[in-house]
């Protein structure tokens, strides 16, 4: 009897979990993880690569993909003393120095504690309560960088640049940072900031331009002040000027001396300073207390936001114009506004449950009123709304929310339980973080998931919504925050980090074109990341900080590596290069330690090295039968894939029958041969020589059952994962044949 085909293609739906997998259409997956649908094809998550091209050897590049402070220069003698800025950390385990090629790592407590150092001679010592260094030996009259290791607390382009030119600037928890063209170093110019926030407290930045002189800024917060009495580590909002440098922000809103101390929110809105959500000082120098006005919306006059008056109300005498000052409106709600974004000229402000919208009046005694959109759909995380021209999404507390400035729906049906994934504890919500990806046409979420370790509180997980064909997808990683990069040279086989045979982009591609608008992830030890579709490896983005035995297997201390066990990475820096491989991770022991197996550990560490995440796919097909509208069962004989064509890739296809999680590979009689179900995506150069010319193979795999109906999953073995070869390799297939027969009706 001849067998049925049946063709899936082209592929749009992507992951669906609303209905049962036999229920779902053909083309879409009940699972899709480190895979998502692009152009009717499904590909691998992409990659990253550094964003910083300084280092004098490949093992030290990572350094200038780092935030880093800049403590001085070491002498002739190559010493150098200095005290590190900012907070001292109450743990300081995990912190590096370079000079040069010569990298320091703190490993232990102490007043002073040794480092160990990768190369040259000397002891060099770091005091984790004072936060004094003291560096011997080092290369002679080179810059010392400090790199704190907290995490990216945001990311913004200050808009002064060239066309596609603008610098990007980088926050973690206590500075502020930018690009100097191949390296990420503390911004000083002026009076630099040291903010006090945690590691969920992250910045929201606006450019500004001043009415007066047109001179452009940025203006950030990181919404921390104490209420209702006012704290030394307070942060007030700051501002930022090319010519000037950073500034303290407080505008003062009444003759009383009350003034704006944070907000959560700034927005720049017909030539008007709006600070959002603020939290706000009575002025009183001997018994000062802060009020939070969740739902408040302040502004400055028309005119210069620095004009001392600018935010008095209700009248200023600068602009001369009858009621044209500084004031305010409150929603008429007691939910907190939470997250704001545009729409064209529209303003949209989100609060937990509720959208308004902030109506321009062009009345200067009253500029602005307020209008509800919707009564019950609205964003519980800041930075998760993503604006487009017509509609902006956000996530909310029941789904991710698209808000056209007239009504506002759920767009995630395909997947309505995802959102309730998101973790809750160490206040989850807020880590969400969103960008849009204009070049795959995607919008990515990170997010931390309910299911982690209780010592792994950073986000684990990436939301993939393909904005184009509605389809979804996740990827595992952690990022912290997200922003837009344009400062990357053009991509020569010198700046890159990578080798010809992992490259999969075109030379037309944007992805290697100088200033071309690429999307830079920072994740929790402070690395700046660029995402590369056109990739399918990860940069190194995990320091080690020490290397300890512990009977049968070896410990990685890898502060807040978010990882768990089953995971893969790989290792980088180490001189024999047969460390330098992927691993497994056999055990998550804190958040800052990890153990794996078959590591030779027959050397003292010295620091230095590094740890990439190796990611796996998870592609689970829907539950096939071509035939259930006939009450018979399916039997599938093969599937034919038309995959990319690779040098080396391959990944195993297992099935299950009839609704079950029963493996087939796994769990057949012995002696019945059912095949590796291994699918190769590199050519049969012996047999069929002219796939070595071609780009798209349709590579066969055979399988043996039937039952009600059957379902595939396509991920790598663990020992395809412990080849770099394979598990570094790109996965993309375009479209599948199925090979079928009806056999008997159901229970027979």
């Amino acid at each position: 009897m001849p067998y049925d085909r049946f063709l899936i293609a082209p592929i749009n739906t992507g992951y669906e979990t609303d209905l049962k997998p036999w229920l779902i259409p053909d083309d879409a997956f009940a699972q899709l993880t480190n895979a998502y649908v692009f152009r009717g094809r499904v590909r691998k998550r992409f990659g990253t690569v550094l964003s910083g091209t300084a280092g004098s050897t490949a093992d030290t590049r990572y350094l200038s993909s780092r935030l880093a402070v800049n403590i001085g220069t070491t002498s002739g003698a190559g010493g150098l003393t200095a005290t590190v800025p900012g907070v001292i950390a109450t743990s300081s385990i995990g912190n590096q120095f370079s000079v040069g090629a010569t990298i320091f790592t703190v490993v232990s407590q102490g007043t002073p504690s040794n480092m160990i150092r990768n190369t040259g001679v000397g002891v060099s010592t770091y005091n984790t309560t004072s936060g004094q260094v003291v560096i011997v030996g080092a290369p002679a009259n080179t810059d010392v960088y400090w790199y704190p290791g907290n995490p990216v607390m945001g990311v913004t382009q200050y808009l002064i640049g060239e066309v596609n030119n603008d610098p990007t600037y980088a926050f973690d928890t206590q500075f502020a940072y930018t690009y100097d063209g191949s390296r990420w170093v503390r911004s000083v110019l002026g009076t630099p900031p040291i903010w006090h926030g945690d590691d969920t407290q992250f910045f929201w930045c606006e450019n500004y331009s001043d009415f007066a002189n047109g001179n452009p800024y940025i203006f950030t917060t990181n919404f921390n002040a104490s209420v209702p009495t006012p704290s030394g580590t307070d942060d007030p909002i700051w501002y930022f000027n090319e010519t000037s440098g950073w500034a303290a922000f407080s505008p003062v809103v009444r003759t009383s001396g009350q003034f704006v101390a944070s907000c959560r929110i700034i927005a720049f809105y017909k030539e008007r300073l709006l600070l959002i959500n603020t939290i706000e000082n009575n002025g009183d120098m001997m018994t000062p207390v802060n009020t939070a006005y969740k739902n408040r919306v302040r502004w400055s006059h028309w005119g210069s936001a620095f004009d001392a008056n600018a935010f008095l109300e209700p009248f200023n005498t600068t602009s001369g114009l009858e009621g044209d000052g500084g004031w305010y409106l409150d929603l008429t709600t007691d939910e907190e506004i939470i997250s704001a974004e545009f729409i064209k000229d529209r303003l949209i402000l989100f609060c937990e449950n509720s959208s308004w919208e902030i109506v321009f009046t062009n009345n200067p005694s009253a500029p602005f009123l307020s209008q509800k959109i919707n009564t019950e759909l609205g964003s519980e995380a800041s930075f998760s709304s993503v604006p487009f021209d017509k509609f902006i999404l956000t996530m909310g507390n029941i789904g991710v929310h698209s808000c056209t400035g007239a009504n506002v729906q759920r767009i995630d049906e395909k997947i309505p339980d995802q959102v309730f994934d998101i973790a809750d504890k160490e206040e989850g919500v807020k880590r969400v973080y969103g960008i849009r990806d204009y070049f795959t046409e995607l919008v990515y979420w990170t997010f931390p998931t309910d299911n982690q370790k209780d010592f792994n509180k950073f986000p684990n997980r990436i939301l993939v919504f393909n904005y184009k064909n509605q389809s979804w997808a996740l990827f595992e990683d952690t990022f912290t925050a997200f922003g837009y990069f344009g400062q990357q040279l053009g991509l020569t086989w010198a700046n890159a980090d990578y080798s010809w045979a992992q490259a999969n982009s075109t030379w037309r591609s944007g992805i290697i074109n100088a200033q071309f608008r690429q999307i830079v992830a920072g994740n929790q030890q402070g690395f700046m990341l660029i995402v590369n579709p056109d990739l399918s490896f990860n940069a190194q983005s995990l320091v080690i900080t020490n290397i300890m035995a512990a009977g049968p297997v070896v410990n990685l201390t890898i502060i807040n590596h978010n990882l768990v066990p089953g995971d893969f990475i790989k290792l980088f820096g180490f001189s024999n290069p047969d460390l330098n491989v992927i691993y497994k991770v056999y055990d998550a022991i804190d958040a800052n330690t990890i153990s794996i197996k078959d590591f030779d550990l027959s050397f003292v560490y010295a620091g230095g090295c590094t740890a990439s995440r190796v990611s796996n796919i998870n592609i689970t097909s829907k539950q096939w039968n071509p035939y259930v509208g006939q009450s018979r069962n399916v039997y599938l004989a093969k599937i034919d894939f038309g995959v990319f064509k690779t040098s080396d890739g391959e990944v195993t296809v297992d099935y299950f029958p009839s609704s079950s999680n029963f493996s087939m590979l796994e769990n057949t009689a012995p002696g019945t041969a059912v095949g590796t179900g291994t699918l190769e995506t590199s050519p049969y150069r012996e047999f069929y020589p002219l796939e070595l010319q071609q780009e798209l193979l349709w590579h066969p795999v055979y399988f043996q059952t039937d039952g009600e109906f059957i379902q595939i999953k396509i991920y790598m073995s663990d020992d395809q994962m412990l080849d770099p070869l394979i598990a570094e390799s790109k996965f993309e297939f375009q479209g599948l044949v199925l090979y079928t027969q009806p056999t008997t009706s159901r229970l027979q």
